[in-house]
């Protein structure tokens, strides 16, 4: 028996996860406590957050756009 080859994620699905991602980047540092070392790695990290979430509207637009010309 051969097992079925699991399906690779869509670009949706991955944008999904960018934005999420990237949210979590940008939002979390506000309900940590200043005086943690985590308040401070993930403040300086809200470059990288804008990126993630702009990665995933980006990959989100993409997919759209496929499926559109898919139809």
């Amino acid at each position: 028996m051969a097992s079925k080859p699991s399906r690779a994620p869509r670009m949706a699905e991955r944008g999904a996860l960018c934005l999420l991602i990237g949210a979590a980047v940008l939002v979390v540092p506000h309900f940590l406590s200043p005086a943690s070392g985590w308040h401070d790695m993930l403040a300086g990290a809200a470059t990288v957050g804008w990126f993630a979430l702009v990665l995933g509207i980006a990959l989100i637009v993409v997919d759209l756009v496929q499926r559109a010309k898919g139809k």
